[in-house]
C-alpha cells in the first residue's frame, strides 16, 4: 500500500494536497504535518514512507536545511519539494541537495499527480523551463535562507562563480579577464552562462540576485 506524507503549514493547501493524493490509487495512505518537527515525529514513529512532499517555507526552519536533514536522516526515502518558489536557482539547489523532484505549486492537480508518479517510479522530476520561473524580477518570490548559499548550490561552476564574484566587486569584463587570465570573449561567455543560471538578463539583475539569494563567495578564490 502506498504511503505518503505531506509537510505543509498552510492548512488549505495541505488539505487540498491530501485529497488530491488520495486519488492516486485504492488504499493509499496520506499522512500530514503542519511543521517540520511534527513531520520528523511522524517519520520516526509511523514506519516507512514511499514519498515525502515537502514545502520549502515552513515555520521555524530554513526549508533547505529541512530538506538536508531529511536526506541525511532518511537517505532511502525520496523527498519531493512542492513549492511556490519556482525560480531556476531554487530548483537547482533543491535537486543538488538530493530531492527526488521539484513540483511547482502552480501545477494543476493532474500535472502534480503525474510528477508524483514519476518520482515514485524512481525518476528525478524537474519542471520544464516554461513551468519554472525562467527569469528573476522584483516580483519573483525567493525562499528565506538563514545562511550563505554556495555558488554551486544554485548551479554555478567554479569559474562562473569567480566571474560573478568579480562582477559584484564592480570589475569590467576586461578587468575580470586580466584578473583570471582569460580572454575578454571567454569572460563574456561565462557571464552569459551566469545570467542563464540565475534567470537574469543583465549585470544589474545578477547583482540583485546575489543579494536576494545570499550567495557567499568566500570559497571561490
Amino acid at each position: 500500500m502506498l504511503k505518503l506524507l505531506v509537510v505543509e503549514d498552510h492548512a488549505l493547501v495541505r488539505e487540498g494536497l491530501v485529497r488530491l493524493l488520495a486519488q492516486m490509487e485504492r488504499g493509499v495512505e496520506v499522512k500530514e504535518a503542519a511543521d517540520f518537527e511534527t513531520a520528523l515525529n511522524v517519520l520516526e514513529n509511523d514506519g516507512e514512507f514511499d514519498l515525502v512532499l515537502l514545502d520549502l517555507a515552513l515555520p521555524g526552519i530554513d526549508g533547505f536545511a529541512g530538506l538536508d536533514i531529511l536526506r541525511r536522516r532518511f537517505p532511502a526515502m525520496p523527498v519531493a519539494v512542492v513549492s511556490a518558489f519556482n525560480d531556476l536557482p531554487t530548483i537547482t539547489r533543491v535537486l543538488n541537495l538530493g530531492a527526488s523532484g521539484f513540483i511547482p505549486k502552480a501545477f494543476s492537480g493532474e500535472a502534480l499527480l503525474s510528477a508524483v508518479r514519476q518520482v515514485l517510479a524512481g525518476n528525478i522530476f524537474r519542471p520544464s523551463s516554461q513551468s519554472a520561473g525562467a527569469t528573476l524580477d522584483a516580483e519573483t518570490p525567493i525562499p528565506p535562507a538563514k545562511s550563505g548559499v554556495r555558488p554551486d548550490e544554485v548551479g554555478l561552476t567554479d569559474r562562473q562563480a569567480q566571474v560573478l564574484a568579480l562582477m559584484v566587486r564592480g570589475l569590467t569584463n576586461r578587468d575580470i579577464a586580466d584578473q583570471l587570465g582569460l580572454s575578454e570573449g571567454t569572460v563574456k561567455i561565462h557571464a552569459t552562462a551566469v545570467f542563464k543560471t540565475l534567470g537574469v538578463s543583465s549585470r544589474t539583475q545578477a547583482l540583485v540576485a546575489v543579494a536576494r539569494y545570499g550567495i557567499d563567495f568566500e570559497s571561490v578564490f
